[in-house]
Parts: structure tokens; sequence; C-alpha cells
């Protein structure tokens, strides 16, 4: 799966695949094989060349995503391509804004209920696919008026997740 990251202002492409004793991750063309284990919420054990790393993804308040590793903390924006690209987005100026599954899977957990009035890239619902979670976020401002699935319900990619107008 490749991935843009943005940390502390700086773009990276990376790319991650499964390999027979862990994972390839290609960071920028450079590639790192990497043993990976995850022992929290959370929280990663990530092996590099006999060297372990706790990794630990930490949000704040102001909706900001940070990874602390070891006495470092980076403020992090992971961009997923494909997903960006299968999401309808819609304006405010072209009415209710229709959230869909970028991908089939299964809900793992709502964030928004219905009637919540949320903010553009506010998290409403996790869809987990192929073992990875996938926070889908609103695409408008306005108010959640159709929250369409439930936590443990399967859905196919384009199904209708929610509207916000």
């Amino acid at each position: 799966m490749k991935y843009e990251v943005l940390v502390d202002g700086h773009l990276h492409e990376v790319e991650l695949e499964r390999a027979e004793n862990g994972y390839q991750c290609k960071v920028d063309h450079e590639l790192f094989d990497l043993n990976v284990v995850m022992t929290a919420r959370d929280v990663l054990s990530i092996v590099h060349q006999g060297r372990q790393y706790e990794a630990k993804r930490e949000y704040s308040l102001q909706r900001e995503t940070h990874i602390i590793v070891g006495s470092e903390r980076f403020g992090t924006e992971v961009r997923d391509p494909r997903s960006l690209r299968s999401r309808t987005v819609t304006t405010a100026a072209a009415g209710p804004a229709k959230i869909t599954a970028p991908m089939p899977g299964r809900i793992v957990r709502v964030i928004a209920a219905e009637g919540d009035d949320v903010e553009i890239g506010q998290g409403l619902v996790v869809v987990e696919a192929m073992k990875m979670q996938n926070e889908i976020k609103s695409t408008k401002k306005g108010k959640v008026t159709n929250l369409a699935v439930q936590e443990g319900v399967a859905v196919n990619a384009g199904d209708l997740l929610a509207v916000v107008e």
C-alpha cells in the first residue's frame, strides 16, 4: 500500500508490503526490512537491523496526530491516495455530502452520531479492511443528518456511511 506521510511539515512517500519475516517499507525510495508487532492499542514494537523501537500514536484535543519514538515527538498526517480518490467529495454549495465506504470492510467504531455537528476532516466512522483500520472523515462542515451504519456491520466499496448537510 502506498501512502503520503507528512512528518513535521515534510512530505514523504511510504510504501508498505508484507514480507516473509515482517514488512518491507520503502520511504522516499529507500528500502527497510522491518519486524513489527502491535503491543497495545496505538503502540508498535519495531525491530530494524537488530535495534528495537517503540512507536506510540497519540491524538491531541486539536485533532492532531503525533508519533512518539523514544523521547522524540513528531506531528504527522497520513494520506492514503487510494482512499482519497474513491471518496465522493462534495462542497457546501453542492448540497449534502454523501460519505461512502472507500473499500469493503467492517465498521469497527462509530465516532460521530446522527445529529452531531462536524468539521471538515473530522472522523465519522472507522472501517477495518485487510487488518488495517481506516478512519473515514467528513468532507464538509455541517450536521450528520443520516448515519447509515453501526458497529459490527459489513460494508462494500461505495456503500453509504453517512450524510453531512
